[in-house]
């Protein structure tokens, strides 16, 4: 697989539509490369972008550490 995405693969990729993808290009939420009119983005960049949304399950014990402080 290669290294580059277009937006299309972008968006198979992250398995979202195309209109998403330019969205994240238009509002500079994604890293993006111009090659004159055409737009690669790198994998990496795509995964950054995954990682960046992750958001840790909810446990019993992260519930009472942020309880500690409430009377």
């Amino acid at each position: 697989m290669s290294e580059h995405f277009t937006v299309q693969e972008a968006a198979e990729y992250l398995n979202t539509t195309v209109r998403f993808v330019r969205r994240l290009i238009a509002e500079r939420r994604i890293a993006f490369h111009h090659l004159g009119r055409l737009v690669r983005i790198k994998r990496v960049d795509l995964e950054a972008f995954v990682n960046a949304g992750r958001v840790e399950a909810i446990t019993v014990a992260s519930v009472w550490r942020d309880l500690g402080g409430v009377a």
